[in-house]
């Protein structure tokens, strides 16, 4: 059964009234003239059913988690638990300012500081800072930690390079380079780090090893205590990337591993909502050589109060204007103790278990590098696509129309043609029967279908090229370059079908 995307040739909101405002508000008169705007505007004024409809209407034109299994692999998207969501709602977690009096916000300092002492279990770290905004801020405020720390030991000079697998996420080149580091890359074999290859680059110049267990090949690191070994003989750190924390989650934990900084993804691991942009948590944790290099404030607790603590005098600083983002340690929070220590290690073996259920059905239908037992995360190859002219990413395009969000592709980037595929343990077997089902109906579709897919969503095939240099980022630009969704062809992003009325609204 083909998916048929809900569409309506809907307007823009500021194009659903023809009424507007002629007269000032009542009151304004008491506005000092300098506070009150030159000019009026143009709010539309619509009734509430019909605003409800609208964005109704438009979110019916999404996959959401709440609609559709998101396989992305590496990205762990999680359907959210709705109690969660429910909590981080109430008035008391919802309207707390970020600067109000401690005084006044010891409920908020006390369920963070749990957070924080939860979290330490988990890592195995005896310190933990919920501030920063998303994994690659905490990348980033780590590696900051790293050269401090050289710093202090009077190293800095000649620790510049930061090392990563092949493997590894695009954020932490970039987040080396931002820290002033160079970086350099390890190669892998058989989807795991070299170790002969990470023993001839380590040196005196070695200030970290950026990794993370499992890799995102799916694999776990099973020489990692070899890696740590070599690592620190050579001076150097191991930074964990907690991307894929949720695969271990309960069972082992980084410190066990020889780690000495994580990062970890409340957004990923703890069910918490991300994508499009935010929201995010990266929150870090450390052992001893690094926990004082920590950013301001930390939260500490004197007898039955909590208070943000900023005498840490060889801290990084303060990296955010708010301590964390408290609405997603709530729903954290949620998660973690709904679950309770045994149902945290059954997060980790249901996901392993799901991926490796549908590793196995879709291994039937294209390659797999690596054959062996994976973990959160499974990779396939589109080679044989290629044979009839067909392209991995014709085929994630495909998989829209089937109802089902695409999986991520082209990472990792040591796989030709990769489809990486994440099925978390939110997910049934009913749902991943279906996404199998849908894989094998695209991965059979004629070359000219997948081509032009995917053919019944309100947007069609984009330009990619196009969409990276000429972004349209608002409705007015939309406005201005709207092509009828019936045209064949290839679209910017953002260009939509367009009204029969009115050929120039954007939707």
């Amino acid at each position: 059964m083909t998916f048929q995307q809900a569409r309506w040739d809907e307007p823009a909101v500021w194009d659903l009234t023809t009424s507007y405002p002629t007269s000032p508000p009542p009151g304004i008169a008491s506005v000092p003239e300098r506070f009150r705007r030159k000019r009026g505007v143009r709010w539309p004024e619509i009734a509430e059913p019909e605003v409800v409809r609208h964005y109704t209407r438009l979110s019916q034109m999404n996959l959401g988690i709440d609609t559709a299994f998101y396989p992305l692999g590496s990205c762990t998207m999680k359907y959210n638990p709705k109690v969660s969501e429910l909590l981080a709602r109430r008035p008391g977690a919802a309207q707390v300012h970020p600067y109000q009096p401690e005084a006044t916000v010891q409920g908020a300092l006390e369920l963070t500081y749990r957070l924080e002492r939860l979290l330490s279990r988990v890592t195995g770290f005896p310190e933990v800072s919920l501030q920063p905004g998303a994994g690659a801020h905490g990348e980033y405020a780590a590696l900051l930690m790293v050269r401090a720390y050289f710093r202090d030991r009077g190293e800095l000079d000649r620790r510049t390079e930061i090392l990563l697998p092949d493997t590894a996420h695009g954020t932490n080149p970039a987040s080396a380079s931002q820290a002033g580091f160079a970086a350099r890359e390890i190669p892998s074999k058989d989807g795991c780090v070299d170790l002969a290859a990470l023993r001839a680059a380590v040196s005196d110049r070695t200030a970290g090893f950026m990794l993370t267990n499992p890799n995102t090949a799916g694999l776990f690191e099973g020489e990692i205590l070899e890696i740590a070994e070599t690592v620190h003989t050579a001076g150097g750190l191991l930074y964990y990337d907690g991307a894929n924390l949720n695969a271990i989650l309960g069972v082992t934990n980084p410190a066990r591993m020889g780690f000495d900084i994580a990062h970890i993804n409340l957004h990923k691991t703890f069910a918490t909502p991300h994508g499009g942009g935010g929201p995010g948590a990266g929150v870090l944790a450390a052992g001893e050589k690094l926990a004082p290099y920590l950013p301001v404030p930390r939260i500490a607790k004197s007898g039955r109060r909590f208070r943000l603590d900023y005498d840490r005098p060889r801290s990084i600083g303060k990296i955010k204007t708010a301590y964390g983002n408290f609405g997603l340690d709530v729903r954290a929070y949620a998660f973690a103790i709904s679950h309770g220590e045994e149902g945290l290690k059954q997060v980790a073996r249901r996901a392993v278990l799901n991926s490796n259920y549908l590793g196995v059905r879709l291994g039937k239908l294209l390659p797999r590098p690596f054959r062996t037992l994976v973990k959160h995360e499974f990779v396939l190859s589109g080679t044989p696509l290629r044979e009839r002219g067909v392209r991995t990413l014709d085929l994630a395009k495909r998989l829209l129309d089937e109802g089902v969000h695409a999986p991520t592709v082209y990472f990792p980037s040591l796989v030709e043609e990769a489809l990486m595929i994440e099925p978390p343990e939110t997910e049934s077997r009913r749902e991943l029967d279906r996404f199998a089902e849908a894989f094998e109906r695209a991965v059979s579709d004629t070359p000219e279908n997948l081509h032009a897919a995917p053919h019944h969503l309100a947007v069609r095939r984009i330009d990619e090229v196009r969409a990276a240099r000429e972004p349209r980022l608002s409705w007015k630009d939309l406005r201005t370059a709207a092509v009828n969704v019936e045209t064949p062809g290839r679209l910017a992003a953002g260009d939509e079908g367009s009204s029969p009325k009115d050929p120039g609204v954007a939707r």
